[in-house]
């Protein structure tokens, strides 16, 4: 039987690299399976799986698992090396990984409810909680890159879309404070950079456990950002108190969380600006 790869996850791997990892796949998961000794049932299929491959399997002994192969991705590379550095605090445990596969055999949130499940307000509380518990300085010896490798990667790609930019000095302003930001940072914590509700289960070990971080080191500002843009009606219709709430729960500069808010919205790539992203950046422009 040809191996069921979700929709969203082929739509990604358009370029010949991943291309060449989706070819590979099958080859892998056989590989995975004899070592790890898993039967791994069909994928998980829906609005968040993009960048991985990703299935319940059950071991050997009768436990269920989780096994992610993720798609070569420049954002995600540290992946394995964040889940283990957070060691299950408050992140899903690495029963086993791979590097060279991006394979990551990992514990299974059950019921697996994701936090979108629940009010926004209820949310802020939940992902603030969890942002303050991964806030860790990495130490010296580590593999992590800065926030400013990633911020350079984001303005390097809107820079090769200049023709599609809705407003110009918007853009540049937002490209500007993304150079600015990360070397004025306050602290220096290992960053998620990706931590939303639906990248938050419910599990039995813990109330709520994160998965899918996206490991950069830098501002914690910054890493309240993707919370807020999943809340983006809210966000739109008071974008003040909305930001003044996260920063509360959080213990932030909400000043500082709203120009970081400003500078996403105007300039991280994106195939196109909409309209609710221009409003948002013209309403909280600094």
């Amino acid at each position: 039987m040809p191996l069921p790869i979700p929709a969203r996850l082929t739509a990604n791997c358009t370029t010949p690299e991943r291309r060449e990892w989706l070819r590979r796949l099958p080859d892998m998961l056989r590989d995975l399976e004899l070592r790890w000794s898993f039967v791994a049932h069909a994928p998980f299929d829906g609005p968040e799986v993009s960048c991985a491959w990703v299935a319940p399997v059950a071991l050997a002994t009768g436990d269920s698992a989780v096994l992610k192969l993720g798609m070569p991705h420049f954002e995600g590379e540290h992946e394995i090396e964040g889940l283990c550095f957070w060691a299950g605090n408050p992140t899903v445990r690495v029963l086993d990984s791979d590097v060279e596969f991006g394979a990551m055999l990992l514990e299974r949130c059950e019921p697996g409810t994701p936090l979108r499940a629940l009010a926004e307000p209820e949310q802020d509380v939940v992902i603030a909680g969890l942002l303050r518990r991964l806030w860790r300085d990495p130490s010296t010896l580590h593999p992590f890159r800065p926030l400013s490798t990633l911020l350079r990667f984001w303005s390097d790609e809107t820079q090769t879309r200049e023709a599609s930019w809705p407003d110009v000095g918007l853009v540049r302003a937002g490209l500007h404070l993304f150079k600015e930001l990360a070397g004025t940072a306050p602290a220096q914590v290992l960053l998620a950079t990706d931590l939303h509700a639906g990248n938050v289960l419910r599990s039995r070990r813990e109330p709520w456990l994160v998965i899918d971080p996206k490991p950069f080191v830098g501002d914690p500002a910054f890493d309240v950002t993707q919370h807020l843009f999943n809340c983006s009606e809210r966000l739109l219709a008071d974008p003040t108190a909305t930001i003044r709430r996260i920063a509360d729960l959080t213990g932030l500069d909400w000043q500082r969380i709203r120009v970081w808010t400003f500078a996403c919205a105007a300039s991280e790539p994106r195939g196109n600006w909409s309209e609710d992203s221009i409003m948002l950046a013209r309403a909280i422009a600094p």
